[in-house]
């Protein structure tokens, strides 16, 4: 399966999992204007069908679905390890912090509310693809037996594949170009998610443990601090 984040963001194509039919159009339509490729379906159950024949460059997952939840899905959707590094940004009228860091929890790279503005969504998109989709090639980092490998969008820990998020992936990658330097909240969320993303810091916890889980079996995840006050450091060794 070919990994998502290749084509340019311009023509990248875009899975819309949306059960009401006005905001469905709305998203197509403004999708297809702004020179994406949209593809529309209305439930959980019919995304995972066209996620059998086609691999989108990103995901726009409304959290009210008919049938299994939009949260629910991505949770299993992040657990997938050939369909989880696919970007993905959750649709919900639920705007509490709460709803928010859930969303978060399970996987989402991005959280928009409604009613929203088309054309943030259409800005949003177009960020998120290009922090997935990296147009300069840079040198694989080893660091106590964990390898990234920025232009493949892997990594290994002890010679072992690692299944990361895209926001797991530019978080862990963001950490080991700044070994052994204490990284505040703030400073992380404008440099992984950017500075035009509104998001609460809180949100940077919530990636770290996943990080962390996903870095345990092999005992790397001792490699990320928690400085109190201060934020998070990785460790060199």
């Amino acid at each position: 399966m070919r990994r998502p984040g290749r084509l340019p963001p311009m023509s990248a194509r875009i899975l819309v999992v949306e059960d009401e039919d006005d905001i469905r159009e709305l998203l197509v339509v403004n999708l297809r204007h702004a020179g994406f490729e949209p593809i529309a379906v209305e439930s959980a159950e019919a995304a995972a069908d066209r996620l059998d024949q086609v691999t989108p460059e990103l995901i726009l997952l409304d959290w009210m679905l008919p049938g299994r939840s939009g949260v629910d899905w991505a949770r299993e959707l992040r657990a997938h390890p050939k369909l989880r590094a696919i970007p993905l940004i959750m649709l919900t009228a639920r705007a509490q912090e709460g709803d928010k860091l859930q969303a978060f929890d399970v996987g989402a790279d991005d959280y928009v509310t409604k009613p929203f503005s088309p054309r943030e969504l259409i800005a949003r998109v177009r960020a998120l693809l290009r922090r997935t989709s990296p147009d300069s090639v840079e040198q694989p980092i080893d660091i106590a037996g964990l390898r990234l490998e920025p232009d493949t969008f892997r990594v290994f820990a002890n010679d072992q594949p690692l299944s990361l998020s895209p926001t797991e992936f530019r978080l862990l990658h963001f950490l080991m170009k700044h070994p052994d330097r204490v990284l505040s909240r703030a400073r992380l969320l404008d440099k992984v998610w950017g500075d035009h993303v509104y998001i609460e810091e809180r949100t940077v916890d919530v990636h770290i443990r996943r990080l962390r889980l996903a870095l345990a079996g092999t005992g790397h995840d001792r490699l990320i601090e928690t400085v109190r006050g201060g934020g998070y450091r990785f460790l060199p060794r």
